[in-house]
């Protein structure tokens, strides 16, 4: 198993910065890709970004990409979501999660992730 744990949203301004971190347990962890996903009020929940297990490889949603930067340290074990220049439409709560994907291409695909955090809320203020 892989339990994950959000921690670092909060409330920021339009243009500001905030950082998700989500704390993983489990010896497994380091052969997992690991995504964040977001869900806002009334809508589905979408992906925002993906990172292997090696860390090698990274994939974002085109609303995120060039403001949003995915990071793992399977040392720890931890993956970041360093989120600049926020915008209101960023706001909703963000989840961590953990699959073994067959190719990170596939990491807008929900029902593929074995495990989910609890999530975050991220606000964000026009």
């Amino acid at each position: 198993q892989v339990p994950l744990v959000e921690s670092g949203g909060g409330l920021v301004q339009a243009g500001g910065s905030l950082r998700l971190s989500c704390a993983a347990s489990g010896r497994t962890f380091s052969t997992y890709a690991m995504a964040w996903f977001r869900q806002a009020p009334g809508k589905e929940r979408e992906f925002v970004a993906a990172i292997s297990w090696s860390a090698f490889s990274t994939y974002y949603a085109d609303s995120v990409k060039g403001r949003f930067t995915i990071s793992r340290d399977n040392a720890k074990p931890t993956v970041n979501l360093q989120m600049n220049s926020l915008k209101p439409e960023d706001t909703a709560v963000y989840y961590c999660a953990a699959a073994q994907l067959p190719a990170l291409s596939r990491a807008t695909m929900r029902d593929l992730y074995d495990y989910w955090g609890q999530g975050t809320q991220v606000t964000v203020s026009s």
